[in-house]
């Protein structure tokens, strides 16, 4: 294989006409340069720079390469320094977000407004998260996905928090326990939508329950959410999902603390790790992860967000 360090000693050869010249900008010594201009003529067949009087002149082969080698040192420049800064406004590019059930209608009015007031010509494209497989995100099919770190999820993906959530249960409105201080009583003798799905499920709720005491009546069962609350809001169930999370699902219902303890989790932004260079994915990731904390109070906050997201973490 060629020695391709020999392309830039030729192009400064070239442009100073001088082994002295060369040696000093490259930094090199004399006997440095000499032995590097031999090993160039031993590759290229081709004395290049020949003695004439005092100086040295390029041969006819030398001229000729002066143009092509002198692109090629430029090109290599180019792809070996830093992306250059990022224009926004001309940016078009497509993006896959893999997201839970409830993220798009909380969080995708917002993420939306600030993706088209910064780069219109930026398209998001919203898919459900139905497992926590992690061959989209390494195989470029997903770009950001957002979930629960778990052991469960793949080691080698990165992961930024982007929101703290909580379970509540929500009712329709004009529920008796919209209107009433929930007690484990209370709780315990409504019926339930349960949900059991990958991930945030019921299972913690009715652990958590049980700690206290409390065992729910369970009157049907769901695979999502935005089910449980459909439900809910038609009838007299009650349904306990995440607060956060579900708050562009529940419009118009009411939610109220449940009557024993549980554990609250965090919601976080995970991408493969040879994205963290693109500075279009960087971007959206600061982005996604600027709107998702920002609370719909707040929504009339700066949606520019200037930092890059904390360092990211291995999941």
């Amino acid at each position: 294989m060629p020695d391709l360090n020999l392309l830039v000693t030729l192009d400064v050869l070239l442009a100073e006409g001088s082994v002295a010249g060369a040696a000093r900008r490259l930094r090199l010594s004399p006997s440095a340069m000499s032995r590097a201009l031999s090993r160039l003529r031993e590759v290229t067949g081709d004395p290049l720079l020949v003695r004439a009087g005092r100086g040295l002149v390029p041969t006819p082969r030398a001229v000729e390469l002066r143009g092509q080698v002198g692109a090629l040192v430029d090109g290599a420049n180019a792809v070996l320094r830093p992306a250059a800064k990022l224009d926004l406004t001309r940016l078009e590019r497509r993006f896959t977000l893999r997201t839970s059930e409830g993220f798009v209608e909380t969080f995708g009015p917002r993420l939306l407004a600030a993706i088209a007031e910064q780069a219109p010509g930026v398209v998001l494209r919203f898919i459900t998260k139905s497992d926590k497989e992690s061959a989209p995100l390494r195989e470029g099919e997903v770009d950001i996905e957002t979930g629960v770190v778990d052991q469960d999820t793949a080691p080698e993906l990165r992961a930024v928090p982007i929101f703290d959530d909580r379970w509540v249960g929500v009712v329709r409105a004009g529920h008796l326990l919209g209107e009433t201080p929930v007690t484990g009583s209370l709780y315990a003798a409504a019926g339930h939508v349960v949900v059991v799905r990958r991930g945030l499920h019921s299972a913690d709720v009715d652990d958590a329950a049980a700690s206290a005491g409390v065992k729910r009546r369970v009157a049907t069962i769901v695979n999502g959410f935005a089910s449980a609350l459909a439900l809910a809001r038609e009838t007299d169930l009650v349904a306990t999902v995440p607060e956060r999370h579900t708050e562009g699902l529940r419009r118009d219902m009411q939610a109220f603390a449940l009557p024993f303890a549980i554990a609250p989790f965090t919601i976080s932004m995970l991408w493969h790790p040879r994205m963290d260079g693109d500075l279009a994915h960087r971007w959206l990731r600061t982005t996604v992860k600027s709107v998702c904390s920002t609370r719909r109070s707040e929504a009339a906050a700066s949606t520019h967000p200037q930092d890059p997201e904390t360092p990211p973490e291995a999941a």
